[in-house]
């Protein structure tokens, strides 16, 4: 491909970092990158702990350990998302209960979701779509009314704020992640914000195999030992390190994806105007990361034809999610609450355009000039 759909972020100071932590010799986890980590990632948030995870899916698996989700209990949560979303609750025996999105943001519906609950509902787990923050006002006002936890999926939406408030800080729990595809990554990995503080302790102990370890290693306990049941989440120093130097350029990152995400809607939106294609809408109370820039199209066929018409012309962009609930463990596992109004067809209708720290504007005009000669 002459533009590929994505490249993975690189500051340039990564190996020099890696070197570091190789020459110290401490490679297992919370080390001292993991450290330099967490106080960045704290910075972004501004309220909460965060705890670096081996990847996205994990900090959702450890939010809903740490929601103490039982067999029958409701989760509720979009259908447009990412296995991973319902696979953290399913694990633990939980059913996904679906709920339509909004045609706008491709977010949750925050209107659909007070009547979704029942007796058994105990998480509702709104998913950030594209670095565009859900209606957090909304979602908690519901949570607090009926005593629910909220497990904000923000795997697309680090650094990125509703209402001046960092998506993945606003819920009880926020999941981020670092795969190679998202803004800022160690590879594979992610990462657990935990804002209350009683749960912190508890999250140190269920990410370190169930030990009290990170107290020994703070000199709090003179040894540590099996406290609770537990798993391995820490990530390597060396996916630390690599994660660091993008996070100390969290911003340079921010603003020149900002850049790309701008030029884009400016070059698109003569075909927006004349009914084409329809563009990305970001709320006012929200500032997004540009995570991705997407189009919408008339239809599935429609779709096809254009990803086979870019890729002709050596682009690479590609259709999204495919709604969990029509999948054959969607089916099993979950159910869909009310009516998919939007869910299918928006999902039909998608393709994310190139999307990269690095992508250039002549890039960008390539992609948009392209898009033009299909729909002249």
């Amino acid at each position: 491909m002459t533009i590929p759909f994505n490249k993975a972020p690189y500051t340039g100071r990564e190996p020099d970092f890696i070197r570091e932590a190789m020459e110290t010799h401490q490679l297992s986890g919370d080390g001292p990158f993991t450290k330099k980590c967490h106080e960045l990632l704290e910075g972004i948030t501004g309220r909460g702990r965060a705890l670096l995870t081996t990847s996205g899916t994990h900090a959702l698996e450890m939010a809903a350990l740490l929601c103490d989700i039982r067999p029958g209990d409701e989760v509720i949560m979009p259908s447009f998302t990412f296995v991973s979303t319902a696979n953290a609750f399913v694990l633990r025996g939980a059913k996904a209960v679906f709920a339509d999105i909004r045609p706008d943001t491709l977010n949750l519906d925050e209107k659909l979701i007070e009547s979704a609950v029942t007796a058994r509902t105990k998480v509702i787990a709104p998913v950030h779509y594209g670095g565009v923050g859900c209606e957090m006002d909304e979602i908690m006002r519901i949570a607090e009314k009926y005593g629910l936890l909220v497990v904000e999926d923000a795997a697309q939406g680090v650094n990125a704020f509703y209402k001046g408030r960092a998506l993945g800080s606003i819920g009880d729990f926020g999941c981020y992640s670092f795969h190679e595809t998202k803004n800022y990554t160690m590879g594979e990995g992610g990462a657990v914000v935990v804002r209350d503080e009683r749960y912190f302790e508890e999250a140190e102990i269920l990410r370190e195999k169930g030990t009290n370890r990170s107290k020994f290693f703070r000199g709090q306990i003179d040894k540590y030992t099996w406290v609770s049941a537990g798993s391995s989440y820490l990530p390597s120093e060396l996916n630390a390190a690599y994660l660091y130097p993008q996070l100390l350029e969290a911003d340079l990152i921010n603003r020149s994806r900002l850049a790309s995400w701008d030029l884009y809607y400016e070059l698109l939106s003569p075909l927006a105007a004349q009914g084409a294609v329809s563009l990305p809408v970001v709320p006012e109370a929200c500032a997004h990361n540009a995570h991705m820039f997407y189009i919408k199209v008339r239809n599935l066929a429609e779709r096809r034809k254009v990803i086979k018409h870019l890729k002709n012309e050596g682009i690479s962009a590609v259709f999204h999610y495919v709604p969990l609930h029509s999948a054959p463990a969607g089916e099993r596992y979950g159910r869909f609450h009310g009516e998919d109004v939007y869910t299918t067809k928006e999902s039909d209708r998608l393709i994310r355009l190139p999307m990269y720290f690095g992508l250039t504007p002549g890039d960008i005009h390539t992609v948009a000039q392209s898009i033009r000669r299909y729909y002249d």
